[in-house]
């Protein structure tokens, strides 16, 4: 995979916000969304390997991108 081909994985934070909010708004519609748990952890493993599927990298930075500096 080379850096200009479209199927690499795009990290989120280069995704712009409206990108982002439909990808947040699919994954909560998704009915195999992970519900029932308080654990972040949890929540964010979960996420990520469902963003994987659709070809975006997310990582624990990026719930809190402004600290990340």
């Amino acid at each position: 995979m080379t850096a200009t081909d479209d199927t690499s994985p795009r990290p989120w934070a280069s995704l712009t916000p409206d990108e982002q909010l439909c990808l947040r708004e699919a994954y909560a519609a998704d009915p195999f969304c992970l519900t029932g748990t308080c654990s972040l952890e949890a929540k964010t493993a979960h996420f990520t390997a469902w963003l994987a599927k659709r070809g975006v990298t997310f990582s624990e930075k990026d719930l809190h991108p402004r600290q990340s500096r």
